[in-house]
C-alpha cells in the first residue's frame, strides 16, 4: 500500500502497488503515511491535553459499548 498525493495537493489517498505507480505516471506524489493519517483518517480525533506529559495528543472519541472480546469473556464468566 502506498499514500498518494495529487498535484495541487487537496487529494490525498491510500492505494495499493499497481495503482500507485499508474497514478504517478499521470502526476500524483508518493507521501508518508503519517501525512495521510493526519489529514485522513484521523479527521474524528479531538486534541486534548495529556496530563502526565502536558502535551497536546489526538484522541479518538470512544463510546461506551463493549469489544466483541469484552463480549465473550461476559458470556464465558455468566455461564
Amino acid at each position: 500500500m502506498k499514500c498518494m498525493m495529487s498535484v495541487d495537493g487537496k487529494k490525498i489517498i491510500r492505494v495499493n502497488n499497481e495503482r500507485a505507480s499508474e497514478l504517478y505516471s499521470e502526476g500524483f506524489k508518493y507521501v508518508p503515511k503519517t501525512m495521510w493519517k493526519e489529514k485522513i483518517r484521523d479527521v474524528e480525533k479531538e486534541p486534548t491535553v495529556n496530563k502526565d506529559t502536558g502535551e497536546t495528543e489526538m484522541v479518538s472519541k470512544k463510546s461506551n459499548e463493549m469489544s466483541k472480546a469484552q463480549k465473550r469473556h461476559a458470556r464465558k464468566s455468566n455461564k
